[in-house]
């Protein structure tokens, strides 16, 4: 994703979060598995979870100034609020360890530290971005080992030049009739999550389509979908399906239109928001004023209405 991308998606966002909010400065990321150990993303790395990041800064004269932890959450994201302005220019992101008593064996060797680059400044906002943070297994993966450390090709010697034989020839071949022309083949059917689709919370609540509940369960804590700051504000033993029953208070609308939205990014590549867009405005809404909050559940029950133009392609599941 381009800086460009990034930061025409992140702009709204932040212009929502700045009224009523205190002056602070932002930092996240994301933290993969390098299979491969060759210090590059590749299609075999995957987002880790429970890992633990530390940002440092320091002075000129390399003392540390400052220092901050945070643990990424399952979708290997980690987001920081420093208060006030602090000057993060000389500081570096970097793989730490990870939380006691995780089963991750991805976490032999950290990758190098990463430097924050600022986004963009806007009034009293600052938004800070780190390339992907690595950390290795103790041994590579084995579909790998060989792209890593290639096997030189053998060197074959030329065979002396000796007088070529003449050339063997077939005889002709009979021509064949033309072959019928084929019949049209049959439509393909939709992809399931190429369709676009919107769907209210009243939809996912209902038990004729608990199908479409591919990839989260419902019984999923809401605080290991959405980060530890949301299991502060809900707790820790809040589910994604209470959190749809939530209504009466704009926090809990915000985490039922969230939730909603989530799945709602799982089920249909054409839904507005992706998962990652989905848990990064929670976090920020819940880190603004109540205005934020608020601002951000109506944005998200306007996508899982379809906007006004998509509509909920569920059909009752056999």
């Amino acid at each position: 994703m381009d800086l460009a991308h990034i930061l025409f998606s992140a702009l709204p966002i932040v212009a929502a979060t700045i009224d009523g909010a205190e002056a602070a400065a932002m930092v996240s990321g994301t933290v993969f598995c390098d299979q491969c150990k060759d210090g590059q993303r590749s299609l075999f790395d995957y987002p880790l979870n429970g890992i633990k990041v530390s940002i440092t800064c320091t002075d000129n004269n390399g003392q540390v100034t400052m220092s901050r932890e945070e643990t990424t959450n399952m979708f290997g994201n980690y987001v920081m609020r420093f208060d006030g302005t602090p000057d993060l220019s000389n500081c570096h992101a970097q793989v730490s360890g990870s939380e006691l008593g995780s089963s991750n064996d991805c976490v032999a060797t950290a990758g190098p530290a990463q430097k924050l680059r600022l986004m963009f400044r806007m009034f009293d906002m600052e938004v800070y971005g780190v390339d992907s943070l690595l950390s290795e297994p103790s041994q590579p993966m084995s579909v790998c080992s060989k792209s890593a450390n290639p096997v030189p090709s053998p060197v074959v010697t030329p065979a002396s030049p000796t007088a070529s034989p003449p050339p063997f020839r077939l005889p002709p071949f009979p021509r064949l009739p033309p072959l019928p022309p084929l019949p049209p083949l049959p439509p393909m059917p939709p992809l399931p999550f190429s369709e676009a689709s919107a769907c209210s919370h009243q939809y996912w609540k209902m038990p004729e389509y608990k199908c479409y509940w591919r990839v989260l369960n419902p019984d999923s804590k809401v605080g290991a979908i959405f980060g530890p700051l949301v299991a502060r504000r809900y707790g820790t033993d809040m589910t994604l399906w209470e959190g749809l029953q939530g209504r009466g208070d704009p926090c809990k609308t915000l985490l039922r239109e969230g939730t909603t939205a989530l799945l709602n990014s799982y089920n249909s590549l054409q839904f507005p928001y992706n998962s990652v867009g989905v848990v990064t405005r929670m976090n920020w809404a819940l880190m603004g004023s109540n205005r934020t909050v608020l601002i951000t559940a109506l944005r998200f029950i306007r996508a899982n209405s379809g906007s006004g133009s998509l509509t909920c392609k569920f059909t009752p599941c056999k």
